[in-house]
């Protein structure tokens, strides 16, 4: 299977991530390292997966090690978003020893947790494959670190929905409740939508659904709906606005809740469940 190619998508702050994390780890220096290798000692290591997946986050480790030691060499052998086995290696560094084992845990914290998201988006995609509906992901990401897990959720096949609060108007229930009613929270959104953002409304019925139906927004979430009224939201909407489910959504479920005809799928699960893929850094021996 081809690899999703997913340009890296803020390098600056993807650089000032890594910088954070290194700073968490290393602080004033690596004791054990720099007591237990000499300064002088060259080493290769291989990235070797151990569970099959779906391969993320080598751009970032490949930061790892640039910023720690520019003398560290970092050859990836597979590319981000590629389907993997155990065995396969998917990376090699070579360089100064003490930088490497410096930059170990780091680079294999973003691999394994990217690599993870990766791997359960490429399953629900596969679960829906065959119907119209796109995998969505959610905020339900691990704080600072957002841009990294949306960008792992589209190396695994999925989209990503907003990136925050700024860049997409979602109405849900508090907002709704808040205002007084769907039309006045949507009335109230496009009287100040200066930079015309997109405008998605969250229903709970049909009979919200159709007050939705006659508003201009751009999108409608389904919210913990059955089967049935997701089946009968599609036949009402016919169409003309996108529909997206939310709620309820797992690997047993999916697949029946594309059949439905939805647009979209979120899946808070890909992100707020993560199930680190394991891949280890192994130094070769000479």
């Amino acid at each position: 299977m081809e690899p999703n190619v997913v340009p890296i998508p803020d390098e600056s702050l993807v650089a000032r991530i890594v910088r954070w994390t290194l700073q968490e780890d290393i602080g004033g220096g690596d004791v054990t390292s720099r007591w237990t290798i000499a300064a002088e000692s060259r080493v290769c290591a291989q990235f070797l997966v151990k569970a099959e997946g779906v391969v993320a986050g080598l751009a970032v480790a490949q930061m790892v090690f640039a910023q720690i030691d520019s003398g560290v060499l970092f050859s990836e052998l597979i590319a981000d978003g590629t389907p993997v086995r155990p065995g396969d290696i998917v990376a090699k560094v070579e360089g100064p020893g003490r930088a490497i084992l410096s930059g170990e845990r780091t680079a294999l914290n973003f691999m394994q947790r990217m690599s993870g998201i990766a791997t359960l988006t490429r399953r629900y995609v596969e679960a829906v494959s065959g119907t119209r509906a796109v995998i969505l992901d959610t905020r339900k990401t691990a704080p600072g670190i957002r841009i990294l897990d949306k960008w792992a959720v589209r190396l695994g096949g999925g989209q990503n929905h907003r990136m925050g609060l700024y860049d997409m108007v979602l109405i849900k229930d508090n907002h709704i409740v808040a205002c007084g009613g769907i039309t006045a929270a949507v009335q109230r959104v496009q009287a100040q939508n200066t930079q015309h953002l997109p405008v998605e409304v969250e229903v709970k019925d049909l009979d919200e659904l159709q007050e939705a139906l006659r508003l201009d927004v751009d999108r409608i979430m389904l919210d913990n709906m059955s089967l049935e009224y997701m089946r009968q939201a599609v036949q009402v909407t016919n169409g003309r606005i996108p529909l997206e489910a939310s709620g309820n959504v797992n690997l047993k479920t999916v697949g029946a809740i594309a059949a439905t005809g939805v647009d979209y799928i979120s899946v808070g699960e890909l992100t707020h469940s993560v199930k680190a893929l394991d891949i280890s850094l192994d130094i070769m021996e000479e």
